[in-house]
């Protein structure tokens, strides 16, 4: 699997930009661009959403809990 500091150094530019590219925040030229998806499609670069998640505080996730007594009736167990 490939780093975004993979693809920022076939692309020639730094991580910082790649992420710009990624995030579609801030100035980044149309050419830059093209360079910077044309080395993520080259390394196969994906991006890691737990990283992503540990660095944006948000998962995205949410939790249910349910006691055994209430799971094992029918209605529970439709409704997850």
């Amino acid at each position: 699997m490939s780093t975004m500091q993979e693809v920022a150094s076939r692309a020639g530019v730094s991580k910082a930009t790649v992420s710009r590219v990624l995030s579609g925040k801030g100035y980044v030229t149309q050419e830059t661009k093209d360079q910077v998806f044309k080395a993520i499609e080259e390394t196969g670069y994906r991006p890691n959403l737990l990283a992503r998640n540990l660095a944006t505080s948000k998962s995205m996730c949410i939790g249910l809990v349910v006691t055994n007594t209430l799971y094992n009736g029918n209605y529970f167990s439709e409704l997850i």
